[in-house]
């Protein structure tokens, strides 16, 4: 065999290894997927976990709707719409002299009440009413004190009107979120925004909670059933969740790199071996 046989032979042996090695390394970074509660699950204790209501605090605002077997005396403590007097709750300011010359109380909006800082709500046809602390229930049982005395079998519809959270980080559209319900799980959030991307840490989920001025920090493993546990697994209004990034994301966009290196390598070590079989 010719010297330029053995050289063209011996480029073509390179070239093959070349190409080989270039698709190993590429192709043998492999994902694994996560997956949610992972584990034993001990489904008796997990059921018997209270599911709390949220406490109300300064800032919420509150809609409040009374009724009861009279719509007529029940009317003086509802809000209304504006020239009408007809109840319809709380979607607009209040009207006649249900509060005292008609003036709509300084803590309330066309969205219903707010809390103001000490704590208070100045409802329609009752006055000041303290509900920091309180749940929706705790607000129902002072109304009743209130107003069982004047009206027949009265009974109430209490909602959070600002019920939000944010989301950041590795979900698919993370933002503020409207909550549908009081009572939603941090599962449920996730969903709500299309669940985690792959890269998210679903061991150790962050959550921001502002407690009546103080901060707390929360941090879940979505990956155990006991997260059930955590006083931070049912969200509350105006937590921040925070979806850290996992050490994965850091490797893949390196495989990326060095793939895309190997790639320019294996085209440069071809051009390069192509020219010199062509010249000989």
């Amino acid at each position: 065999m010719s010297h330029s046989s053995s050289l063209r032979a011996g480029s073509v042996f390179a070239l093959a290894a070349i190409v080989f090695l270039s698709l190993f390394f590429t192709s043998c970074y492999t994902t694994k997927p996560y997956t949610y509660l992972q584990g034993p699950f001990d489904t008796a204790a997990l059921s018997k976990i209270p599911v709390i209501d949220p406490i109300i605090r300064k800032g919420d605002v509150l809609s409040i709707v009374v009724y009861s077997d009279n719509p007529e005396a029940t009317a003086m403590y509802n809000q209304s719409m504006p020239g009408t007097a007809s109840v319809v709750g709380v979607t607009g300011p209040a009207t006649g002299g249900s509060m005292g010359g008609g003036s709509q109380s300084a803590n309330t909006n066309a969205s219903g009440y707010t809390v103001d800082e000490k704590g208070n709500i100045e409802m329609q046809g009752i006055g000041l009413l303290h509900v920091e602390g309180l749940t929706r229930s705790g607000v129902k049982d002072s109304l009743d004190g209130r107003l069982k005395k004047f009206l027949l079998n009265p009974y109430y519809t209490i909602r959070f009107v600002n019920y939000f959270f944010t989301i950041l980080g590795e979900v698919n559209s993370p933002g503020h979120v409207n909550l549908p319900s009081v009572r939603v799980n941090i599962l449920e959030a996730l969903g709500m925004v299309g669940d985690m991307t792959f890269y998210g840490r679903r061991d150790n989920v962050l959550v921001i909670r502002d407690n009546n001025g103080t901060r707390e920090f929360g941090r879940m493993d979505l990956t155990k059933p006991e997260v059930m546990n955590s006083p931070f697994f049912y969200l509350q209004q105006n937590d921040i969740v925070i979806v850290e990034q996992s050490k994965k994301k850091i490797s893949a966009n390196d495989q990326t790199l060095y793939r895309n290196i190997s790639i320019t390598a294996t085209i440069i070590s071809i051009a390069v071996l192509l020219v010199t079989l062509f010249r000989k």
